[in-house]
């Protein structure tokens, strides 16, 4: 490859440590609870049920239905999910879960 004329040349006269130096509050948190001997949380809890929804319908696993354990106010219910809409969940017994209602949700293992 051809050398570029001194043209084109930008002129560094400083020190560059922008890949020495990072940010991330994820570290602080867990210093955080190990100092308070707690136990720290799993990064998987901090997604938003949207965003696990998202995720569950994306899944090379869904083609049309999927086994799922959700945590809803009344309790815990594995349901066999077959689509969403805006507002709901349907499941394959054509039961509406509101989204508002889930606390979590995990595919079954």
């Amino acid at each position: 490859m051809k050398d570029l004329p001194k043209m084109y040349r930008n002129k560094i006269d400083k020190d560059i440590k922008n890949n020495e130096k990072f940010f991330s509050t994820m570290y602080d948190k867990k210093i955080e609870k190990e100092n308070n001997k707690n136990i720290f949380i799993n990064n998987k809890n901090n997604y938003t049920v949207e965003q696990k929804i998202y995720n569950i319908f994306n899944s090379p696993n869904y083609i049309y239905k999927i086994d799922v354990t959700v945590v809803t106010d009344s309790g815990i219910q594995n349901k066999r999910i077959v689509g969403k809409t805006k507002t709901n969940l349907i499941t394959m017994d054509n039961e509406y879960i509101p989204i508002s209602t889930i606390r979590d949700i995990y595919i079954a293992r």
